[in-house]
């Protein structure tokens, strides 16, 4: 059991540093509304600041309860996470990977939430007319763990691993 919380735990440090650095970095040297063109048509890096959730849902800086939502959610759904990581047994371990990203991506910008009260992000995509809201590593180490979670779920679970114990 000490190797899976070593598996959970060491992932999730890893994307919180790294979102933070790379945060601090951005903060630090884009000013606040500036793009960066990194790949002409495709990729800019940005800096803008979201109070809301993904996609800048919620994204208004009167709705002070919105604050508080989005920290109550947060802390739950970590909580959750790791009842979940808790109650894996054998071959659920594969899920382990998943579930550290979605936490270190949770943590990360809830680190910047309380701050801040609003989320840095940088990473601004686009394809002609067509365009991403702009995000932050943390977004994207949720994004992918979601993806892992349901990758080994629905593609790599065996019929021993669905019975229940």
């Amino acid at each position: 059991m000490k190797r899976d919380y070593i598996f959970f735990i060491i992932p999730a440090l890893v994307v919180i540093i790294l979102d933070q650095v790379s945060k601090l970095i951005v903060a630090g040297s884009i000013k606040y509304y500036e793009s960066i063109p990194v790949i002409e048509g495709f990729l800019n890096l940005v800096h803008v600041r979201n109070r809301g959730m993904a996609f800048g849902l919620m994204n208004r800086p009167d709705a002070q309860i919105t604050f508080y939502i989005l920290i109550a959610v947060t802390i739950a759904a970590v909580i959750l996470l790791f009842f979940w990581f808790n109650s894996l047994k054998g071959r659920d371990r594969k899920l382990i990977l998943g579930i550290s990203l979605i936490v270190g991506g949770a943590v990360g910008n809830l680190i910047d939430r309380v701050r801040f009260k609003e989320v840095i992000d940088f990473l601004d995509f686009f394809i002609g007319k067509y365009h991403w809201p702009a995000f932050n590593l943390a977004d994207s180490s949720i994004t992918v763990g979601a993806l892992w979670i349901v990758i080994n779920i629905f593609f790599f679970s065996s019929s021993n691993d669905k019975k229940t114990d």
